[in-house]
This record gives structure tokens, C-alpha cells and sequence, in this order.
């Protein structure tokens, strides 16, 4: 067993040689704490491979886990949004949007695109929560008209991944006017006999939820994602009273009927493959 020893004594590398662990090779799970290999984190759809934590992820991850390949057709991508109230805050609303791009990469709070899932051609719309909270306003709400627009005319079904803190409050009432116009725009994919189904995501609360979230065939989630309207600290601000355990969680909302069912993200490919096939 002499290899396992070391025969000379006060070997030192120099520093410029000593060689450190790239950033991003790790990823360190934030409900159990463990790390693991960052390839094996994305090869388990982003998901803890210890406690099976979901990580919360958009548009790019998405499409990555269900397109086949990773190869879709986006829809709509270079649309942005206007100032049709002249909003201003700490700044003004075009220069967030501005910052809010060159800091993310992305246009605004949902991709649109099609291309296959399991061979079948599928139209779907992702959120992401990066994008100002997710916020729903008049380019998420026409984008995803269009992306509806576009399974009608090309008979695929329709797949929406919320994840959104609510209406973006810059718009106003142009953003509440978006939950109008998706739910009609889903009842035409209703009439045309069309496969919906959607899956929210955490967090998926406010305007999101009261429209096109909730208005699926098939209404999913991911496991102990936050669903609700209001959260739950204004709730309980609200009715003074504590909330039971586990409020608002995905697991909560099944149980009280308004969802169909969980599923984890790394059979969700297949079991939206199933879904599809069953409601055609």
C-alpha cells in the first residue's frame, strides 16, 4: 500500500499553478443544503437530487426539458411593451423595461413558441418570474392571444407554464384587461375542440390565477408550488386569523379541488405526452 504514502516531505505548489474549481460547477440545493454536480442538478430537470426540491426556472429551461432536441420555432419574440399611462415610480416605466432587459436578456415576463413534444407539435407560452415579478401585462396578455391564435390555425394543443406575482401594476387597467382577452381567447380554443392544459408553477398568484391558470382541460402543478389570488400575509392581514398549514401550496390547493393533479417536473414531458393524447 506504499502508494498511499508520501515519501517527500514539504512538497508546496506555487500559487500561480494551484488550480480552483470553476464558478457554476456546484449547486448547492436551498431547501436540503447538499450540493451536487451542476450537470447532474440540469440532467434531473432542475431538480435536488437528495430531497427533490424543484428549482424555480423559466422560459429557456422549459423549452430545454420539453422540446425534443431543444428545437421550437419562437413566436413573437422582439414584442415590447409600450407606456400607455405614462407611468413613473422610482423611474420611469420604459427605463425599468429597459434595465430589465439588458439584465435579463429577455423582452418580457412569457416566451411563445412551437416545435415537438414527443414527435406531437405542440404551441406553448412560459412566464418568467425574472421579468418584473412575472408581471402580466399587454405584451404577456397578446402574446399569448397570438400563441392561441396560432394553435387554432395549426390544430396543436396548447400548453401554458404560469409563474407571475399578478398584473403589472405600470399598465393598470390595461393589464387587467389582458385576463379578458386570454379567456376568450381560450374559449376559441375550446370551441375549435383543441387540448389545453395548464401548469402552474411557483409562484402563480394575483390576475394569473384568475384567468388563464385556472381555465385549463387540465389544471397541474408542480410539487409545493404557491398558487392563491392574494398571499397569504395579506390574507391573514385581512381576517386577522392564522392560516392553516400548508395554505395556498399546490399540495393544499388539490386537496380542496382546484387542481387536477402534481406532477414532477422530470415526468412532466410524458405526462403531458398522455394528456395530449387522451384529449384529442
Amino acid at each position: 500500500m506504499s502508494w498511499f504514502v508520501r515519501k517527500d516531505k514539504g512538497i508546496q505548489t506555487p500559487t500561480e499553478l494551484k488550480r480552483e474549481a470553476p464558478d457554476g460547477l456546484w449547486y448547492q440545493c436551498p431547501n436540503c443544503k447538499k450540493v451536487m454536480h451542476t450537470r447532474e442538478h440540469k440532467l434531473n430537470a432542475y431538480t435536488c437530487v437528495h430531497c427533490n426540491y424543484h428549482e424555480k426556472i423559466g422560459s429557456e429551461a422549459y423549452f430545454s426539458i420539453l422540446f425534443d432536441e431543444n428545437e421550437f420555432t419562437e413566436l413573437d419574440e422582439n414584442m415590447t411593451s409600450g407606456d400607455p399611462l405614462k407611468f413613473v415610480d422610482t423611474k420611469a416605466y420604459p427605463d425599468r423595461i429597459k434595465t430589465t432587459i439588458a439584465k435579463t436578456g429577455l423582452k418580457d415576463a412569457v416566451r411563445t413558441a412551437y416545435g415537438p413534444v414527443n414527435g406531437r407539435t405542440v404551441t406553448m407560452a412560459v412566464m418568467d418570474f425574472n421579468f418584473i415579478g412575472g408581471s402580466m401585462g399587454s405584451v404577456v396578455g397578446e402574446k399569448i392571444a397570438r400563441a392561441i391564435d396560432h394553435a387554432i390555425r395549426n390544430k396543436t394543443p396548447f400548453l401554458m407554464v404560469s409563474r407571475s406575482g399578478g398584473a403589472r401594476m405600470m399598465e393598470a387597467g390595461f393589464s387587467l384587461m389582458q385576463m379578458a382577452k386570454t379567456s376568450a381567447k381560450l374559449a376559441l380554443l375550446s370551441e375549435a375542440k383543441l387540448p389545453y392544459v395548464s401548469l402552474l408553477t411557483d409562484p402563480t398568484t394575483g390576475g394569473v390565477t384568475a384567468s388563464y391558470a385556472m381555465l385549463g382541460d387540465f389544471n397541474i402543478a408542480e410539487p409545493e408550488a404557491l398558487i392563491g389570488f392574494a398571499g397569504p400575509r395579506v390574507i391573514r392581514e385581512t381576517i386577522g386569523k392564522d392560516l392553516p398549514k400548508g395554505f395556498q401550496s399546490a399540495e393544499f390547493v388539490l386537496d380542496h379541488g382546484f387542481l387536477d393533479f402534481i406532477v414532477d417536473r422530470k415526468d412532466l414531458k410524458e405526462k403531458l405526452t398522455n394528456l395530449f393524447r387522451m384529449l384529442e
